[in-house]
């Protein structure tokens, strides 16, 4: 999972390299914004620093 979230990430770096039109670039940093997130409670639950599990 976090390989996947990874390679999204590097993915919407490149595209807002090259990203040119401003609306577009704000689209891009949110999901990038949303991935990277993803990416750090996945983290976090891999080492066991997050219960995965709901608290009910």
């Amino acid at each position: 999972m976090t390989y996947e979230l990874e390679c999204q990430i590097e993915e919407l770096r490149a595209e807002l390299r090259n990203a040119l039109d401003r609306c577009e670039r704000r689209l891009i940093e949110a999901e990038l914004d949303l991935a990277q997130a993803e990416l750090t409670v996945a983290i976090a639950e891999l080492d066991g620093r997050v219960d995965a599990e709901p608290p009910f």
